[in-house]
């Protein structure tokens, strides 16, 4: 049986949009600008923005916080009958937590075809290999979300430009 969408596009977008606001968050602190929430019955139980550079942990992924506080607010590591909004296709790491907790649903905006493994490059997120599969749909708000990560790196390369710094 074919799954579909627990929300209307205008419930998408609106979840979305408070992806975008965790993205700005990281923009804010010169991270790159992803953000990510899980939502569960309707209600935002979990935030997250990247902080790769901040704390130089490779795995400091919004897709990571926002997972570990639905988490934490559920008391459950099985996030079952959640769903997961991020900015950017997720990586094969934040895919493979996704599947881990259980997620049932993942929206994101952006395609990342450098390393999207939500239909992008692979789609681990439905292989039927996986005792776990999760619904996908992507190009939510696509132009914002792409538009954020465009900006912020036309920024480093202009800024790194000016120092004469090699990119």
């Amino acid at each position: 049986m074919e799954r579909i969408s627990s929300f209307n596009q205008a419930e998408k977008d609106f979840f979305m949009m408070e992806a975008i606001k965790e993205a700005k968050k990281a923009e804010a602190i010169a991270e790159v600008p992803i953000g990510a929430i899980v939502v569960y019955q309707g209600e935002i139980i979990g935030r997250g923005h990247n902080l790769r550079e901040h704390s130089q942990d490779a795995t400091s992924h919004a897709e990571m916080f926002a997972i570990q506080e639905a988490c934490r607010k559920i008391e459950s590591w099985r996030l079952e009958e959640c769903q997961l909004f991020v900015t950017l296709e997720p990586c094969p790491m934040c895919s493979g937590a996704m599947i881990l907790a259980r997620v049932e649903e993942v929206y994101f905006g952006a395609a990342d075809p450098k390393g999207g493994t939500a239909g992008t490059l692979m789609n681990l997120l439905t292989d039927q290999r996986f005792n776990h599969r999760a619904y996908v749909e992507g190009d939510i708000l696509a132009e914002e979300c792409g538009t954020l990560l465009t900006n912020f790196f036309r920024q480093i390369r202009a800024k790194k430009k000016k120092t004469g710094q090699k990119e």
